[in-house]
């Protein structure tokens, strides 16, 4: 599980490794191999870099419901379930403490 994760994660560091350099290199090269005005050029690039977002956007989000997934397989408890629980152990000691008390 750990290794996907990691996986997932340095997939989305590579996407978002693509430079300004390397997309103009990557510009310049589809240019010359498709034959493509500098206008087309630049739409192409821009759909190759919203679907490299898009795809980094996915592979987040699928590693955020491993991490979730792998998290409740352990029985470890999310911050609001902690919170809650913290709150309701407040409220229960001190009704505790006021039945001491009476």
């Amino acid at each position: 599980m750990l290794e996907f994760v990691e996986k997932t994660m340095l997939a989305g560091i590579g996407a978002l490794s693509l430079t300004q350099k390397k997309g103009d290199e990557l510009l310049q090269e589809l240019k010359e191999r498709l034959d493509l005005t500098e206008e087309e050029g630049k739409k192409l690039l821009g759909k190759l870099e919203d679907a490299a977002r898009e795809n980094q956007a996915r592979l987040e989000e699928l590693a955020r419901e491993e991490v979730k997934s792998a998290c409740q397989r352990v029985g470890l408890v999310t911050n609001e379930e902690f919170e809650k629980m913290k709150k309701k152990v407040g409220q229960l000691e001190k009704q505790l403490k006021a039945l001491k008390n009476s």
